[in-house]
């Protein structure tokens, strides 16, 4: 009997363990970066930190604010030929792709090779395209990252060589990932795994595989370690003042995260620890957050009544226009929340069927999650309301008429009086 009571102890115990690391948020991952954030790319909530606002150099993860510019400012088809500027000034060691002065290539294609090669000579190059020099297009990045409010930030040069007044922040880098994926372009060059330049006036074809090692999958056996199935795009960097960067989204199951890591060294065994750090990062958001439907699209939020709306069309439901989702952590899965509903004041009929009348707003660890809320039917003006409308101006005007005339029959006995 103590034996089976001691075997129910034991497993009782393991089921509480159990469910713990199930249910609840498990611990934060050690990291090998000086420098790290994981944030939900739908409401730049962070999940994870560490020393995320450290002004540190960004190496070639600058190449994503130089890719976003060219796709906003230039044209993709553009030919354009390799200026001899552009690939004269990066120094000895820089990644390059053999761009030749006076060699004509695509937009598009030098694009793919500064994504996918981190091609230095590209980054130049597309710099005098969209501005004609190095320090105009620094000018346009400075501008941009003002405009998106990056406080930390402030770049020299288009591809990340390193300069002490070149640097950002693991914060600011994964705000610049959010703006960059929002451009259908961008996200899909981010995203390919290599890039063929066929032959031109100046080059043989050249092939290039990324340096992003999540976005790989094949036999090798380094590269099954680094191998993430859910990484949908990533820019990697290096200096030996930046150490090792990576900048990379992952999305699963519609939940969408960026994960920046900075000043990264070497694992043992020549493992690259970029990868690895970013790989438990995003693990530790996928283990410990999902995304929640809170509210159907259509379904009803309230019932109100229209004072003025016909007895058949008062009573209007109000159904939530779009579905509410919110990034809900493991210790709240089975919370309840509550929201709070805003009807337009004085709302009354005619109301048209669709037509927005209100919000319903959900907020969770001070974000919020919201949607319109829209009538779901037609409510007609009450012919009644109309008629004692039309009673009460009726009465009204009888009664100033009969001020009127009172006033008047008073006047004319007092002038009969004063006469007689």
């Amino acid at each position: 009997m103590k034996f089976k009571k001691l075997l129910t102890i034991i497993l009782t115990l393991i089921f509480i363990m159990n469910f713990s690391i199930c249910y609840g948020i498990s611990d934060e991952p050690e990291i090998s970066a000086g420098s790290a954030v994981l944030i939900d790319s739908s409401t730049e909530r962070i999940l994870y930190s560490k020393d995320s606002d450290q002004k540190m150099y960004p190496a070639s993860t600058t190449k994503i604010l130089t890719a976003i510019l060219t796709i906003e400012n230039g044209n993709l088809d553009d030919v354009y030929t390799v200026p001899y500027e552009a690939i004269s000034i990066i120094p000895s060691g820089y990644t390059v792709a053999a761009l030749q002065v006076g060699e004509q290539l695509t937009v598009r294609q030098l694009l793919e090779v500064m994504l996918i090669h981190s091609a230095n000579d590209a980054a130049n190059v597309l710099a005098f395209y969209v501005s004609g020099s190095i320090d105009n297009f620094a000018n346009l990045m400075n501008n941009k990252v003002a405009e998106l409010g990056l406080k930390n930030t402030h770049f020299t040069n288009p591809s990340g060589q390193h300069d002490e007044n070149h640097y950002s922040t693991a914060y600011d880098l994964a705000i610049l990932m959010k703006y960059c994926m929002k451009n259908p372009t961008f996200r899909s060059l981010s995203n390919l795994k290599s890039c063929t330049i066929p032959a031109t006036n100046k080059y043989e074809q050249r092939v290039f595989n990324t340096t992003n090692e999540l976005l790989v999958y094949d036999n090798r056996e380094v590269a099954s370690n680094y191998y993430y199935q859910y990484a949908i795009a990533g820019k990697t960097g290096y200096t030996t003042q930046a150490k090792n960067c990576l900048v990379s989204v992952a999305n699963r199951e519609n939940l969408e995260l960026i994960c920046v890591v900075l000043s990264v060294g070497i694992y043992p065994n020549n493992l690259s620890a970029k990868f690895i750090d970013t790989k438990a990062l995003f693990e530790f958001g996928y283990n410990n957050y999902t995304i929640r439907k809170l509210r159907d699209k259509n379904a009803i939020a309230e019932q109100i009544e229209i004072k003025n709306g016909t007895r058949e069309t008062k009573n209007l439901d109000l159904l939530i226009s779009d579905d509410i989702s919110a990034l809900i952590s493991a210790d709240d899965l089975d919370t309840t929340f509550s929201p709070e509903i805003e009807v337009e004041e004085n709302l009354s009929a005619p109301i048209s069927q669709g037509q927005i009348v209100g919000k319903i707003t959900y907020t969770i660890d001070d974000i919020e999650y919201s949607s319109n809320l829209i009538a779901s039917n037609s409510v007609k003006k009450s012919n009644s309301f109309n008629f004692v409308i039309q009673i009460l101006l009726i009465i009204l005007i009888l009664y100033f008429l009969y001020k009127l005339l009172f006033s008047e029959s008073i006047k004319r006995k007092k002038y009969y009086k004063k006469f007689r």
